[in-house]
């Protein structure tokens, strides 16, 4: 039997105390402690405090292993309820009041331990068989984690486009080596060859009229090579001569310098109007039509270079241009006394001047001759007048010259009309226009030719008729046969049809005894 005033068993603290740690003790929701009948045997009874005390016990160790476990946490163990010890019928303070679980207990830092219970350490874990202990701990091996900074997506976009660029320079290296030595190598073309690129041409159409023609074999290189030298604006329309195995590095410079071949058109000093645009129609490199006949003097005989496409307007636009400016130039130093009130008049007097001779030393005596006859206001008698009175633009008559058409008035016969005539009788030269601005300082009024391609001057008319009869006896002919007005160039010394007498030595004689004479013709030819 045991006494009454034992404590309860498996509780070492008074009852206030454990009232206290029941009160402050946190309640878990939804969870529900078991609780746990007292027993009520016999034996119990006589066992008494020691039993009690060893059931305790036996919990508190269980709960112990309980949280060496990975669910220790969360365990829902309950402690069991002391067995009561009976006194007098009644219950001890707090006797069958059920434990709050050890885990519980230890985190909330507020569980005892049992009277004659030493308190484990909370780091330790507690071995649950003898096996165990002397099994190692097992420790699981840190795992190697990448820098934050590493992870970073800039980090790793910048490092995928270093990586790229790095490939991209090693690939372009690559390439532009091996277009390098193709670029530098020599071309396909056996021969030289002329090519027309056509105006308005991309890198693509240049490309595939050179590979067409022949010029070049590897198209892409070529815009390649282009593009790299940053060419392709300077690549110009044209007619271009590329040289046999010509490189592409050697066409790319032709094309971008603009080395187009050179085309040239020569128009003689004397020519007509209507005989240069015979010319310019007959050249098979301009191209177009002449809608309107260019007037009579507008044109400046030279030669000109143009490029393939260029029109025959355009170039009957620049020949106008040039004379235009020259007859400035040359009417701003003329000679100061000349009898001349415009620069048109120049032209017509150098027009005059160009078709009456071919030697460049006679053009300012014969100019002269013209001008001191205008002084003196004296008809010019001028035989290329009359030819171009009757023939108009076509420039030449064909025969010698007859009486009658010596006699026939025209607006241009200066046999029959006083001064210059109304218009230029031809499209007059630099050497002309110089010639009639600045004349010879002469008294000369005649001239005839002297059967050797110049002319002899005389300033009187007792002169000038022993200069014809001078030419008629080289000539070898009868004085009674020959006229002092001859025929065009090639048929001086033939007798007219109708023979013209000498005139009267009271009368002025004529300034000229033979007709303009044309320069050698030169075919015109577009030089390369």
């Amino acid at each position: 039997m045991t006494d009454s005033t034992t404590p309860p068993p498996g509780n070492g603290e008074p009852p206030a105390a454990r009232a206290r740690a029941t009160s402050t003790r946190p309640v878990e929701p939804k969870q529900t402690a078991a609780v746990k009948p007292p027993a009520a045997t016999s034996e119990r009874r006589l066992n008494g405090g020691a039993a009690a005390s060893s059931a305790s016990l036996r919990a508190r160790v269980s709960d112990a292993a309980q949280l060496t476990r990975p669910t220790a946490a969360k365990s829902t163990l309950t402690r069991p309820a002391a067995a009561p010890v009976p006194t007098n019928n009644a219950k001890p303070a707090g006797a069958g009041a059920p434990l709050a679980p050890l885990a519980q207990s230890r985190l909330n830092g507020r569980a005892a331990a049992p009277t004659g219970v030493r308190s484990a350490d909370p780091n330790r874990i507690s071995p649950r068989s003898p096996r165990a202990a002397l099994e190692p701990d097992r420790v699981e091996m840190p795992v190697r984690r990448r820098s934050k900074r590493a992870r970073h997506p800039l980090v790793i976009v910048g490092n995928a486009i270093v990586s790229m660029v790095l490939v991209l320079v090693v690939a372009a290296g690559y390439v532009l080596y091996v277009g390098k030595q193709r670029f530098d190598a020599p071309g396909p073309l056996q021969q030289d060859r002329v090519v027309n690129i056509p105006r308005g041409a991309g890198i693509r159409d240049i490309s595939d009229v050179l590979s067409r023609e022949g010029v070049i074999d590897q198209p892409w290189v070529f815009v390649g090579g282009v593009l790299l030298l940053k060419a392709h604006e300077g690549l110009k329309a044209g007619e271009y001569q590329f040289k046999a195995h010509a490189s592409l590095s050697e066409v790319v410079a032709t094309l971008s310098e603009g080395k187009v071949v050179v085309h040239q058109v020569s128009v003689p000093e004397g020519l007509t109007s209507e005989q240069i645009v015979a010319r310019l129609m007959a050249d098979d490199v301009l191209t177009g039509n002449i809608d309107e006949m260019p007037s009579e003097g507008s044109i400046l005989p030279d030669t000109y270079s143009f490029t393939r496409g260029m029109t025959r307007a355009q170039m009957i636009v620049h020949m106008q241009h040039a004379e235009q400016r020259l007859v400035k130039e040359i009417w701003e130093r003329r000679s100061p006394d000349l009898p001349l009130k415009t620069p048109e008049q120049l032209v017509i007097l150098a027009s005059l001047v160009e078709k009456e001779t071919g030697k460049p030393e006679e053009r300012t005596r014969i100019a002269a001759v013209f001008v001191n006859r205008l002084k003196q206001r004296m008809r010019l008698q001028s035989d290329p007048t009359i030819i171009y009175g009757l023939v108009g633009g076509k420039g030449t008559l064909g025969r010698p010259i007859m009486k009658s058409e010596v006699e026939q008035p025209t607006p241009y016969n200066t046999y029959q009309i006083d001064g210059l005539p109304p218009g230029p009788i031809a499209n007059p030269g630099r050497a002309a226009l110089e010639a009639a601005a600045n004349p010879a300082r002469t008294r000369e009024l005649y001239f005839v030719a002297d059967g050797t391609g110049g002319h002899a001057f005389a300033e009187s008319y007792e002169q000038h008729q022993k200069n014809v009869l001078r030419l008629r006896q080289l000539q070898s002919a009868p004085p009674d046969q020959k006229a002092p007005v001859l025929g065009p160039a090639g048929a001086q010394g033939a007798a007219p049809a109708q023979p013209v007498a000498a005139p009267p030595p009271p009368a002025p004689a004529p300034a000229s005894s033979h007709t303009a004479r044309h320069k050698p013709h030169r075919r015109v030819q577009s030089a390369e």
